[in-house]
This record gives C-alpha cells, structure tokens and sequence, in this order.
C-alpha cells in the first residue's frame, strides 16, 4: 500500500533565498509522497520568481495581498491534495527523514488532530531547543510554558506524547480534522494563531502530539525580525485576542483584568525605560484595536 500523500505548505515574504534553502533541504527527504506548495503573500520588493526557477516541482501561489500568516496557509490549504497537510515555517530546514515519524503519529492513533516535530534553533552549537511540547498557555499574561526552551538537546525530550499545544513552525494536520474545525483562524494575522487554531481541533475531540523522533531547524523571526514594532503590535493585540477567544467564565475576566491592570502597565514601563517609544506606541495600538469593533469569532471552513 502507498503512503499517504502530505501536502508540504510554507509561506514566503520577501525571503527568496531564506525559501529556497528550506526548500534545498526538503529535497532529502526519504517519504516518497509529498507535494509542496508556497504561498508568495505579495511580497513587495523581491521577486519570488526564482523559487518556481529553481525548484519547479513546487506550486508557487502568487496571493495579490499580504494575507497573513493564517491567510496564506488557508490559501493553499484550499488547493492542496494531502490527506495530510504539514506547515512549515520558510526559514526552516529539515531532517531527511522528517516526515515519516509525524505520519505514523496519526496512522496508529485517530484521536491525534495536531502534531508538531522536536525544534531546534537552528546553528546553535548545543542544539538548544525552542520547541519540544508545550504545558499551555496562560490565562492571565498570555505567554505559553514551553519545554525544554533554550535547553541544550540531550535527548531528555526524546519522549512522544501528548501535548497541550502545538508550534506554527512546524505543524502537521490531516486535511479531515481541516474540514471538521475549520480553518486557521485569520483574524490574528501574525502570531497565535497556531495556538488558537489548536484549540478549535482540541474542542472538536482531538489530541495535539508532540513528536520526539522528528526534528526541524528553526532560524526564527526572518521574515519580521525578533526587535520589530510590527512583531511588538501583533504580539500584545493577539495575546488580548487568545484570551478572549479561548477563556470562559472567572478565568476570562480574571484574565483580562491581570493581563490589562499588570503585565501591561509592566511592559509599558519597561519601554519607557528604555526610550522604545515607537514599541510602546505599537503596544498600545495593539489593545486599542479590541476597542474598534472586529468580529473575533468569524472562522472560515473547507468545502465538505
């Protein structure tokens, strides 16, 4: 029996080269059924020509707008032919046997709907890990407990298991579990909406995994970079978005009354220390924009 065909998505903005070396790397790979597909999100000043150029088994999809993160995935997610579909962040590189072990992860258990790969910092001469299951997320700052962060990989995460969240870097999801929770959620637009969109396939009954025997390289924030206003504006908006969508009852008030009456007064004070006028001015036009109205709840869903 063949295996089962994966569909291969990434997005790029602007990062040409920083996709073709994910793209190089995906060319190892031993599973011997898989599509790719790259969503160009109108990036404005580079060309993504190239990557059709020099890697022509992939589908380029020219979007005429920046739709996000959560746009972008939802635009190929649409034209792909997987039963499974993996993101993969463009500014990482894989092992050549990535695939194999995440497919497995859902062959021999059906209440598995979400599975993220072990993620290492890419050239980090200790093999520090970002990623290797995650505790949650906080109801009151946001922030999510995620193991093993900044350890050096000895192999003390080589245990698969169930997780309570997964990593947008890398993520696999079977195109049925798509169609039952809907797509990602694309009002976030950058950042969280991995985690949001891990919650809505968790309320429909199935597990997020987390995979020890799959690992991908992250080189992280190449597209945004780690010190940008955009990431300062997006980061606190859709912290206060998760919130919103994903808590109830105490929790949710108790919540939004920690997040708004403490860690943002801290986070502010901490910008004004450090004259970062124009991130704090990004923070706080991050929070007035819950005050303008948007319909957080809107999802979007696959053709049955």
């Amino acid at each position: 029996m063949s295996e089962p065909l994966v569909s291969i998505i990434s997005i790029n903005y602007n990062q040409a080269e920083v996709t073709c070396a994910m793209l190089a790397s995906l060319r190892q790979l031993t599973y011997p059924n898989y599509e790719v597909l790259v969503v160009d999100n109108a990036s404005p000043t580079e060309d993504p020509g190239i990557i059709a150029e020099r890697f022509p088994e992939v589908q380029l999809i020219r979007s005429t707008e920046n739709l996000g993160f959560a746009g972008g995935n939802n635009l190929a997610i649409r034209v792909a032919k997987g039963k499974y579909c993996l993101f993969l962040n463009n500014d990482t590189e894989v092992v050549p046997h990535l695939l194999e072990p995440l497919v497995a992860a859902f062959e021999r258990d059906a209440r598995v709907g979400i599975v993220s790969p072990k993620i290492i910092y890419y050239g980090t001469a200790n093999r520090l890990i970002q990623y290797a299951g995650c505790k949650g997320i906080s109801p009151w700052t946001g922030r999510g407990f995620v193991q093993g962060y900044m350890e050096p990989d000895t192999g003390q995460y080589n245990t698969s298991q169930t997780t309570a969240l997964i990593h947008g870097a890398a993520m696999m999801v079977p195109t049925d579990v798509i169609r039952q929770a809907g797509l990602m959620p694309e009002v976030y637009f950058l950042y969280y909406e991995e985690l949001d969109w891990c919650e809505m396939i968790k309320r429909m009954g199935y597990l997020p995994y987390y995979e020890a025997g799959a690992t991908v390289y992250h080189k992280e924030s190449v597209s945004v970079g780690q010190g940008s206003v955009l990431r300062t504006y997006y980061l606190n908006r859709n912290r206060l978005l998760y919130i919103r969508r994903n808590s109830h009852g105490w929790k949710r008030w108790s919540g939004l009354l920690f997040f708004l009456s403490v860690a943002v007064p801290k986070h502010s004070l901490l910008l004004v220390l450090r004259r970062q006028w124009d991130h704090l001015d990004a923070l706080w036009r991050g929070l007035r924009w819950h005050t303008q109205g948007h319909n957080i709840h809107q999802n979007h869903f696959l053709p049955q």
